[in-house]
């Protein structure tokens, strides 16, 4: 596949113009509705502000304009425009980020993430608690490749950085109602205010949408996949100097949404169903079980969601040099998530996922800016406590007589689980049981995994300038960890079987078992840059990457006595190596970067299995050895005329688990999950201004990805092959863009393909599918006031 990459690099053309990155430093905000293009294109990646082509690093980002212009809503909507980036929504609860391929996803409260998200400045990145809606935001950037130096110890593969438009002297708003199919409907805005020392800013958005999946069940009451989500954000800025800037900033997110769609492959959902199986693209019947309600917490499969957020930020400039920034946060999250594991009408595996956690989060950096040497240096801490409980409730009989029918050997033969018309059989079996005596027996257990994490951190980094054509950066973090776990079991044994229900699941007897460790590491990066003219650069970078080990604990038996399993996973080391050409001029901006990365001790999340190779339900992490990645990302952008500009992207992975390497013959040779060979984008923007204050604008667009698999090892009925999907947004603007009347569509052609495949469900060899998105199309009306 490698000899592919020479292909990568001709076909090169990428997408989406350069803006500022990781500005969450930057004490001057952009005006809103700026369209920063040429030279014109300031970051702060590397916490001082420099030209985007300056910078010897990968960073692809949008303006929040941008944003808005291409019609997306959503983090997995916007990663199709970015190569080497994807985002799978399984849920606002279990979102799955990539950079390059890696997956960081586990809910884990035991496990650390791959991929940084910061929110203003602070990291985010635990998986339950990570998930943002993306309004009223200045822009989202995306730095690629390993950075400790500058972005702290979970960007082990890259970072993601949400910064939400700051506060600004003067009088501003803006109201935006919307409503499209499966009743979509929108409404959302900001209003500013303020003068030049003090300024308030007060931003929200309400999102509702029917599902788009029937659920035929009639003990459920919601669509699969409705969505209800709200948002709301409070901003306060303070500049009692020009040297002095403090940003207060407060964020609330909520979500009550309907169930995920894990429609069964095997189970039929209802008579006639295709070669009597269930199928994605069709209706669903997920009955759940409103029998365990008390167990699961509800009777209704879905979400149930809350975050809290607050940052404090201070940026005070000493003298032209030197200056001293502290990003302070807090965060917490908690969620319920019901859902249906099995995909039928069966109360066979049905789970809910309890997760809640808090952070806090401290770093303080002072920066040095001279003639010939630039420098910054500082130190981070960074603790968060949380944990994963998931309930699992059922009836012992349907679920003897499916789990037993699986595997061909049914309890009591000739009685099917789920039946061709989707009834479930398998629901008369405890009275055949116990002979009329009962017939229902509710059963339900449950298991938990903690997690308290600690990072404290030193870091500098310094830039020399030999002679004005080269820059030469080094810098170093070094970092000491505690990984706190726990884990508790209550695993009462079946009335029917006299056992646990799932086989591999243990009680731990009332106790939690516990266990911790300290871990110390260094993480370098070196980068070189070399002007070939003010408009052309070129850049090479070697940085080092980890992922936290893991303090994996659950249970054992030992003399038929429940005992603690403790096993420490070693941290994954990833040394990536890069190289690429940036060019900014007049109205061209691009980039193409090469890079090569290599993994020890690569970490896979796997279904755990007990000593008889019984499921347990939940996820373990274990080493597959030894890992690489090859690729090519590209972005080009052009100003064809000042109405109309072209973009496109694309990027290119050969990567995988190597296959001499693994540790295990399952994980040899195996694709990354979630990781394309070839991801790209396209598409041009049209702003035309006509007579009497009135503007036409249009962007449609193109995106591709090749085919993924949605696991290691990779099985390919788990699998999606290639998708391309076409969006547009267009409208009009009036009185000088103060009135705005825009329809959007995305997925234009109802394209049918799964966003995620096996599941929980593919633990007891009984695979899920959920579908993606189908055609969504609407339209929205936007009011702007003041300056």
């Amino acid at each position: 596949m490698r000899t592919s990459l020479l292909r990568a690099a001709l076909l090169a053309s990428i997408a989406i113009p350069a803006v500022p990155a990781f500005a969450q430093d930057q004490t001057n905000s952009e005006p809103e509705n700026s369209t920063a293009s040429g030279n014109a294109i300031i970051v702060t990646a590397q916490k001082i502000e420099q030209r985007a082509q300056d910078v010897p690093i990968t960073i692809s980002a949008l303006t929040g304009q941008r944003i808005t212009e291409i019609g997306v809503t959503d983090l997995d909507e916007l990663s199709n425009y970015i190569p080497g980036l994807n985002i799978q929504e399984q849920s606002a609860n279990n979102p799955g980020v990539v950079i390059r391929g890696i997956t960081s996803d586990s809910g884990s409260a035991q496990q650390g993430p791959r991929v940084t998200l910061y929110y203003n400045g602070v990291d985010i990145s635990r998986s339950r608690g990570s998930y943002q809606a993306i309004y009223d935001l200045e822009r989202v950037e995306v730095i690629k490749g390993p950075q400790a130096t500058l972005f702290g110890t979970a960007s082990a593969v890259g970072a993601i950085s949400l910064v939400s438009a700051k506060p600004r002297p003067g009088f501003s708003a803006e109201v935006r109602g919307g409503y499209g199919n499966f009743n979509q409907t929108l409404l959302g805005g900001f209003v500013n205010a303020g003068g030049e020392t003090l300024a308030f800013r007060l931003a929200g958005e309400w999102r509702t949408r029917d599902g788009y999946v029937e659920n035929l069940s009639p003990n459920q009451e919601d669509e699969l996949y409705a969505q209800d989500q709200l948002g709301l954000r409070a901003s306060l800025r303070w500049q009692p100097t020009t040297d002095l800037t403090v940003d207060l900033i407060g964020t609330y997110d909520q979500q009550r949404n309907g169930g995920t769609p894990f429609i069964s492959g095997r189970f039929p959902a209802f008579a006639g169903a295709p070669g009597g199986a269930a199928n994605a693209f069709r209706n669903a019947n997920l009955g759940g079980n409103p029998a365990g309600a008390a167990a699961l917490g509800d009777d209704q499969l879905g979400l149930n969601r809350e975050v809290y957020d607050i940052s404090l930020t201070i940026d005070h400039q000493f003298d032209d040099d030197w200056s001293f920034t502290t990003v302070n946060g807090y965060r917490k999250f908690d969620s319920a998530e019901v859902f249906d594991a099995d995909g039928s009408a069966a109360p066979f595996l049905e789970f809910a996922e309890i997760a809640d956690g808090w952070q806090v989060s401290h770093e303080g950096r002072f920066t040095y800016t001279g003639d010939n040497l630039r420098s910054s240096f500082g130190w981070n801490a960074f603790i968060e406590d949380g944990r994963q409980n998931v309930p699992f409730a059922t009836e012992e009989g349907t679920f003897l007589q499916c789990l037993t029918s699986l595997f061909g050997a049914p309890l009591v033969p000739g009685v099917a689980c789920v039946a061709p018309n989707g009834s479930v059989p398998a629901s008369g079996v405890t009275a055949i049981l116990t002979g009329g005596a009962a017939t229902a027996i509710p059963y339900n257990s449950v298991f938990e995994n903690q997690g308290r994490n600690e990072a404290y951190s030193l870091f500098a980094d310094a830039t020399w300038t030999p002679f004005d054509a080269l820059e030469l950066t080094a810098g170093v973090r070094w970092l000491t960890e505690y990984r706190g776990s726990g884990f508790f079991a209550r695993v009462p044994n079946s009335t029917l079987s006299r056992a646990a229900l799932i086989p591999g699941q243990i009680d731990t007897g009332g106790r939690t078992f516990t266990a911790d460790k300290w871990f110390q590491a260094w993480l370098p990066r070196f980068n070189a840059l070399y002007r070939i003219s003010d408009d052309v650069n070129v850049f090479a970078t070697v940085s080092k990457g980890r992922r936290s080990p893991v303090v994996q604990v659950a249970a054992a038996r030992s003399g038929g006595r429940p005992v603690p399993n403790v096993q420490t996973i070693a941290e994954e080391t990833v040394w990536n190596y890069e190289g690429g050409i940036k060019l900014a001029s007049g109205g061209v901006v691009g980039s193409l970067g090469v890079y090569y990365q290599v993994y020890n001790d690569f970490q896979v999340s796997v279904a755990q299995l007990d000593a008889n190779g019984n499921p347990t339900g939940a996820f373990v992490t274990q080493s597959a050895g030894r890992a690489s990645n090859l690729g090519v990302e590209a972005e080009l952008a052009v100003d064809v005329t000042d109405w109309l500009n072209v973009f496109g992207n694309v990027g290119y992975i050969d990567g995988g688990i190597d296959e001499n390497g693994a540790f295990s013959p399952a994980f040899s040779g195996a694709r990354f999950r979630l990781q394309p060979e070839w991801q790209a984008a396209a598409g041009f923007t049209i702003d035309k201004e006509l007579p009497g204050g009135v503007r036409l604008f249009a962007t449609p667009s193109v995106t591709h990805r090749s085919r993924i698999f949605f696991e290691v090892p990779n099985n390919p009925l788990i699998s999606q092959d290639a998708v391309t999907l076409v969006n547009a947004r267009a409208g009009v603007s009036f009185a000088d863009r103060r009135y705005e009347v825009a329809a959007f569509i995305r997925n234009a052609f109802d394209e049918d393909y799964l966003l995620d495949a096996g599941n929980t469900g593919g633990a007891f060899t009984i695979p899920t599918f959920i579908p993606a998105e189908p055609r969504f199309y609407g339209i929205q009306l936007t009011a702007r006031f003041g300056n």
